[in-house]
């Protein structure tokens, strides 16, 4: 197949990325390189430069292609707290836009990356499909607005389309932002460092680390199903750990004998997060396979930030 990644020079989408190339499948990766890195991609990816919202260069782009990937966005919580316009016009926009070319090319499939935090706090653990989204960021509500786009769209012009709601993806080569970055690298650097470990609040808030060769098969497991009308798939471990409990894991796996420090916590957060995988099992076959024990020890062993 022809397929086209946007974000795929992006964590996840690298991976993914070069996962479908080793399938033999033609892939194009659109990124405007805000948070990507092309140097992740490897030989046979045809990378091309550019913004999800220029529809010129959606269209050349397009031409040919039998599937498309939608994981360009902004991501980072507190800075959608700062941006919530820019967060609406690359998520929001840029996903309307996308749709629109898909449109106008014939496009017949698309396989979105959504999130885990558009749930917000729900009482009812683990999460399922089912469960009223109570978005508390810009960007959560960003999530959900275009996945409200992808289905009424794709449902009137006739595109088969899956949403993946991806939970905390972590693993190698995972960017360390400078600031608001994902806890797991910045963990593992601070304790490597010897630096103290920031938890913001009280470190018993749950999170659901998925690794991202996890995430990555069940991307790849989207390419291949007939999906109903309404196909909304939770990807994530299907545990869940506290933060308080993630920094001793980590602080064990380094020897590290940095301490642990306490901060007001910060807007935008969910106190808990586990991810009910029974639709994904089902409709993907999906499993994941890599704990979160075993994940860390493959950061420590294979990026070189950390060797």
């Amino acid at each position: 197949m022809r397929i086209l990644i946007t974000g795929g020079a992006g964590f996840i989408g690298s991976a993914l990325a070069n996962a479908l190339v080793a399938d033999q499948h033609e892939v194009l990766v659109l990124d405007d390189l805000s948070a990507g890195d092309p140097s992740r991609l490897g030989p046979g990816v045809l990378f091309h430069r550019g913004s999800i919202t220029d529809r010129p260069k959606l269209w050349t782009l397009l031409q040919g292609v039998d599937c498309v990937y939608h994981l360009a966005a902004r991501v980072v919580v507190a800075e959608s707290i700062l941006y919530p316009r820019e967060y609406n016009d690359v998520n929001v926009s840029g996903t309307v836009a996308l749709l629109e070319a898909m449109r106008d090319v014939g496009i017949p499939r698309l396989v979105f990356a959504s999130s885990g935090a558009l749930y917000g706090n729900q009482e009812h653990q683990p999460i399922a499909e089912m469960a009223r989204p109570d978005p508390l960021s810009p960007y959560a509500v960003s999530k959900l607005a275009a996945e409200h786009y992808i289905q009424t769209i794709g449902a009137l012009w006739g595109t088969k389309t899956i949403v993946l709601r991806i939970f905390n993806a972590y693993g190698p080569g995972q960017p360390i932002l400078p600031s608001n970055s994902s806890v797991i690298p910045l963990f593992i650097k601070q304790a490597l460092g010897g630096g103290s470990l920031v938890i913001f609040g009280a470190g018993d808030q749950t999170r659901d680390f998925v690794y991202v060769s996890d995430v990555v098969r069940a991307l790849v497991s989207a390419l291949h199903i007939d999906p109903p009308n309404r196909c909304i798939l939770n990807i994530g471990s299907g545990t869940e750990i506290t933060i308080n409990a993630l920094a001793r894991e980590i602080l064990t796996q380094t020897g590290s004998s940095s301490n642990t420090i306490y901060s007001p916590v910060r807007g935008g957060g969910v106190s808990r997060l586990h991810a009910d995988l029974t639709l994904a099992r089902r409709m993907l076959g999906y499993e994941p396979q890599v704990t979160l024990q075993e994940g860390l020890r493959r950061i420590l062993q294979e990026d070189p930030r950390f060797t």
